[in-house]
């Protein structure tokens, strides 16, 4: 058994986006209330979420774009794009998952935890440099692969982005970085349109971007298939010193915004993979941020077996 974290703050159901916005509240409280009821939540670490600096964000943002969206913040839903809408705690709320990141990432490296899940909002995988979008503002899964080098002198860090969208922004912040490897499996063709296979790095970060555009339909075999055929070995080969994963869970075939047929059952495969490779790889030092699973009900038994299967 593994002790796996569990990080979740009730400012997280502050970041109100709309009636009908599909990045609500309810993802969030429908998933606690669903823990709740079993017994999965004793069987966990609980993490303190506290609010982030903004030096960590800083490592992927500039400040212009950190002051844009605080002043943006001002009033009740503010669009910063076509799909990103913020309100007055936005800015609070985001800055306090990437702090909850990067402190369960603190608790993992210091070995009182062995992996863990947070289940943090908004989502961070679609952020660009200088650009909310895709329901994101900043970057969490970026800041804290950076976090982890920066303050904890990790050299490598591999990504893995299961999200039924492909992370752009992720993908853009270490385009030319050799020591992250990103690697994302999503449904193509898709928002953002990005994550083409022949897209692999330039430079000196030439092979550590790894794409798996999938076309629609695909479910539990075809994943993993790509899981233990491609993506294990990549990993094997690059020798990561901590695994974050991307966890989207928006492949799920109950899913309103895509077109992928993965079940919670699958998830929890994908995770059983994953945790091995950690074990195998960096001493099982593996960190888990939510990114997107827009169906109430499919999000929370996918995350449930994902917990199971990082706890087991």
């Amino acid at each position: 058994m593994s002790r796996t974290g569990f990080l979740f703050h009730e400012d997280c159901l502050k970041h109100f986006t709309g009636t009908g916005h599909p990045e609500r509240p309810e993802r969030l409280q429908n998933l606690i209330t669903y823990l709740r009821k079993t017994e999965l939540l004793s069987d966990l670490v609980e993490i303190a979420a506290t609010p982030g600096e903004t030096d960590w964000v800083k490592q992927i943002h500039p400040n212009s774009y950190i002051d844009f969206v605080q002043n943006s913040c001002k009033e009740e839903l503010t669009y910063l794009g076509a799909d990103t809408v913020v309100c007055s705690d936005s800015f609070h709320v985001a800055i306090l998952a990437v702090g909850g990141a990067v402190n369960v990432c603190n608790v993992v490296i210091n070995g009182e935890i062995d992996n863990a899940f947070c289940a943090i909002r908004p989502p961070g995988h679609h952020a660009e440099r200088s650009k909310a979008m895709g329901f994101c503002l900043f970057n969490n899964v970026a800041i804290t692969a950076r976090y982890l080098q920066t303050q904890h002198q990790l050299e490598k860090v591999c990504i893995i982005d299961w999200d039924v969208h492909h992370g752009n922004g992720t993908q853009n912040a270490f385009y030319e970085d050799p020591s992250i490897f990103y690697i994302s499996i999503h449904q193509h063709p898709l928002y953002p349109g990005t994550g083409m296979a022949q897209e692999k790095g330039r430079g000196a970060g030439e092979g550590t971007t790894l794409n798996f555009p999938s076309p629609p339909g695909f479910g539990n075999n075809e994943y993993l298939d790509i899981f233990e055929k491609k993506i294990v070995p990549e990993v094997r080969n690059f020798k990561p010193d901590f695994i974050l994963i991307s966890a989207g869970f928006d492949a799920h075939r109950d899913d309103p915004l895509a077109n992928m047929m993965v079940t919670e059952e699958g998830f929890g495969r994908m995770t059983e993979i994953v945790k091995a490779l950690a074990k195998e790889c960096c001493q099982g030092r593996l960190v888990s941020l939510l990114e997107g699973g827009y169906n109430l009900n499919a999000l929370a038994r996918s995350i449930e077996s994902h917990l199971i299967n990082l706890k087991n």
